[in-house]
This record gives C-alpha cells, sequence and structure tokens, in this order.
C-alpha cells in the first residue's frame, strides 16, 4: 500500500498518511494545527486541520427550536452543553464561529416555497394540544412575548440564552437563512462569508441533524468543502434521526464524524 495518499487538485488537497491512519487537511498552511478522532469508519482514524482554514458553523440553536418557551427538545438543550465546550476550544485555537440561524424578513415571506410554507404551517392543518408547539406559519405571532415566528429580531428567532451569552459580535459571524439550508444557493450569507473567509473545513454542530444540519452539510459537501459532524453536538427530535444521519453522512463520505466528549477532541500541535 502506498504511504502517503493524495486527493484533490494542487493547492487544495488532502494527504493521508495510510500507516498512521491520518488525514492532513491543512493546505500547507504552516500556522498551528490540531487534530481530531473520528467516530465512525476504521478505527483510530485521526483528521488534522488548520485553524486559519475551520470554522465551526452553529445550526439554528435558536428559542423556537430548544427553549422549553417553545418546544420540548431535551437532546437539544444536551447538545448545547457540548457547543459551549466546543466554542471554547474553538476560540482558544482561532477557529471561527459562525452562528446560521432562521431570521426572515417580510420579503422573504413573499417568495416563500408553497412546501417550506407548509411545514412550518403544521397547527393550521392538526392543531396542537398544548400552545408552545404551535406552528402557525413563518411570521405569525406566537404570542407570550415569543414574537413573529422565526423572523429576523424577534425572541424565538434570537440564540438560545446561554448561546446568546457566548457569542461575540466582535469576532464571531452571525449569518441568517431562508430554507432549510443555510447554502441552498451560491450567494446566501453563508455561503458569501465562507467564500471570502477562505474557510475550506467545516464543522457542525446543531438543531436538529436530520433537517437543517444535514440539508447544510449535504450542500457544503457537494459545493467542495471539508466537512466533520460533532454528532454529540447535534440533535434531533426524530425518532431514530439522529444515528440513521450519523450513519448516512459518514458512510455515504459526505462527512467525517467526532464527539466533543473525545479526549482527543482539537489536540492543538
Amino acid at each position: 500500500m502506498t504511504p502517503t495518499l493524495t486527493f484533490g487538485p494542487e493547492g487544495d488537497e488532502w494527504k493521508y498518511d495510510s500507516d498512521a491512519r491520518a488525514y492532513n487537511l491543512t493546505r500547507g498552511v504552516t500556522s498551528p494545527s490540531f487534530t481530531i478522532r473520528t467516530t465512525q469508519g476504521p478505527a483510530d482514524t485521526s483528521i488534522t486541520l488548520a485553524p486559519a482554514l475551520s470554522a465551526l458553523v452553529v445550526v439554528d440553536m435558536q428559542n423556537f427550536f430548544v427553549h422549553p418557551m417553545c418546544n420540548d427538545h431535551p437532546t437539544g438543550l444536551a447538545a448545547v452543553e457540548r457547543t459551549l465546550e466546543v466554542i471554547r476550544k474553538c476560540r482558544e485555537i482561532d477557529v471561527k464561529i459562525i452562528w446560521l440561524n432562521w431570521g426572515l424578513s417580510d420579503g422573504d415571506l413573499n417568495t416563500m416555497p408553497a412546501a417550506t410554507q407548509r411545514n412550518f404551517a403544521s397547527s393550521l392543518i392538526t392543531p396542537p394540544l398544548d400552545n408552545r408547539h404551535a406552528r402557525n406559519g413563518f411570521g405569525s405571532d406566537m404570542g407570550n412575548g415569543r414574537g413573529r415566528l422565526l423572523m429576523e429580531g424577534s425572541w424565538n428567532a434570537r440564540l438560545y440564552d446561554v448561546l446568546q451569552d457566548t457569542s461575540r459580535v466582535d469576532s464571531d459571524v452571525f449569518c441568517n437563512k431562508n430554507r432549510i439550508s443555510g447554502l441552498w444557493h451560491g450567494e446566501t450569507s453563508l455561503a458569501t462569508t465562507l467564500a471570502t473567509g477562505g474557510y475550506r473545513t467545516l464543522l457542525f454542530a446543531g438543531v436538529n441533524t436530520d433537517q437543517c444540519v444535514l440539508g447544510t452539510l449535504a450542500d457544503a459537501y457537494y459545493r467542495g468543502w471539508d466537512c466533520i459532524m460533532v454528532e454529540d453536538c447535534c440533535a434531533t427530535t426524530t425518532p431514530g434521526g439522529q444515528a440513521v444521519t450519523i450513519h448516512n453522512t459518514s458512510d455515504m463520505d459526505l462527512s467525517s464524524t467526532v464527539r466533543a466528549s473525545s479526549r482527543a477532541h482539537m489536540g492543538r500541535e
């Protein structure tokens, strides 16, 4: 077996040391690197990354999805705690934090496709037993001071409490989205941020794993970014959705997966 394999075009290539089971995605960047170990696929596999080329994308950890006033999402709240740990580590090693959230304008409402509208208006078809779970459509008043559903600037569209507190306006990047995926076309806020920032490797955290996290991760993969899912920083309310999504994304090579709880996670070199 060839000891070192190369994947990708010159200047944007991965290196794989088959003896060490180690991928190098630094692309020749000479700044300090960090190494993480994967949780799926061949055992004892590691990935070395360059902080300058890497970003943590935190998807939809907003009040609407995880706050008890809006939803019952215990696994989402557990993922929030793990995400806080990863954010702290990312700040230590200068990995950019990108917050990707629903944040709609009235103009978005006028052009929203029917299928997407219906997805967030399920209560108009089947009224819920608990008003906390009411989904009367984008822009509808959720009541009790929660604001209009997923509209930019509303309380329900804000980052969940502890994440709002840990976010930094002066250094983090905040990207609104108006679809399940934050990369559904090449000129979204996230797409522009990634292109102008020169980021090549994306670590994903957020909710829901099988919906907006997967949608954005898959589009990132199709558009050529390296994708790594931090699996215990992701969660979903879909029964069985977490395990299936993690298995499918790694099995189909859309993404590598790691855990925040791994002792080897983000060891700087």
